[in-house]
């Protein structure tokens, strides 16, 4: 494959994240909101560090793009994003935790259970967990109610046993009995996948698609959502940990099931082209409208950190 990131497609990520991390900023500020009596600063503290720490915000970009092919309204698809966000923040300050993957750095800076402690690690990930849905669930989210209600259940089963939990804790399971080829395809749509599922579909859902559209999106997020994996099984082979913010090499360490582990580096580079193209397909009823997401496609696959 070549790299099918540019400049043009580097630059409108950025600027998508930049905008989300705004919302995100006012989102976790230490004034507390409606309902709530005071907001620990010490807790603020490691939620902050947890989500204002860098990042891609690929997930967030998935979802605005989505919205963006049916002119869905901004500043609510923007919340929904800040609260996917939220929620995949909190994922990673528990995956990082001593009794998950035990991991010093993400994003090339100190994990929160190492800037902080344990347990306020723990308690930052819960936050951010819950706190997603009630951005969701707020009025200040301008989206019929209906439609808020929905995403609410489809966030929880992205998030929940069927999905990224209960593929963290095959992933747990598998250290003592190795899944197949069949099981790790599994635990990753799970436990990487469901999110990004999500975050396509979404998009769909603000703008108020049709089920048609609604179920080629989310497949187009289920092909991604394995590419961006797959790409993440390749980096931790073949890429340094100061490339990645994060240790790498962990998985062979470990002996660690994955794809790559199975077939090697240029089956696994076949495979992303294959799923990008299958991507690609998927989108063509929507024409011109999804060159970015193209472009998001192929940068799941090809990206170098």
């Amino acid at each position: 494959m070549t790299n099918g990131s540019s400049p043009i497609f580097e630059d409108l990520l950025a600027a998508c994240a930049q905008s989300v991390e705004e919302v995100l900023r006012h989102l976790l500020d230490d004034r507390p909101r409606e309902g709530e009596i005071v907001r620990p600063h010490h807790l603020m503290a490691s939620m902050r560090h947890g989500v204002l720490n860098g990042g891609k915000r690929l997930r967030p970009f998935l979802l605005m793009e989505s919205a963006a092919l049916f002119d869905a309204e901004r500043s609510a698809t923007l919340r929904v994003a800040a609260a996917l966000e939220c929620l995949h923040c909190y994922s990673l300050i528990h995956d990082d935790l001593p009794a998950m993957d035990d991991d010093d750095l993400r994003r090339g800076q100190p994990t929160v259970h190492r800037a902080f402690d344990e347990a306020t690690a723990i308690l930052a990930g819960d936050s951010l967990l819950t706190y997603a849905f009630d951005i969701i669930a707020s009025g200040e989210t301008e989206l019929p109610a209906e439609r808020r209600l929905e995403l609410v259940g489809m966030l929880a089963r992205a998030a929940g046993v069927g999905g990224m939990a209960g593929g963290q804790a095959l992933d747990l399971a598998a250290k003592d009995a190795p899944p197949t080829e069949e099981g790790v395809v599994q635990l990753q749509s799970m436990k990487t996948g469901a999110l990004v599922r999500f975050a396509c579909e979404a998009g769909a859902v603000i703008g108020n698609a049709d089920l048609a559209e609604r179920e080629r999106l989310a497949a187009f997020g289920s092909a991604i959502g394995l590419a961006y994996q797959l790409a993440d099984d390749l980096l931790d082979v073949t890429a340094s940990t100061e490339t990645m913010g994060k240790a790498t090499g962990k998985d062979a360490v470990a002996g660690k099931a994955t794809l790559v582990g199975f077939h090697g580096e240029e089956w696994a580079r076949r495979q992303l082209a294959g799923l990008v193209a299958q991507a690609e397909e998927l989108l063509e009823p929507f024409g011109e409208r999804a060159a970015i997401l193209r472009l998001a496609a192929r940068f799941v696959a090809e990206r170098q950190h």
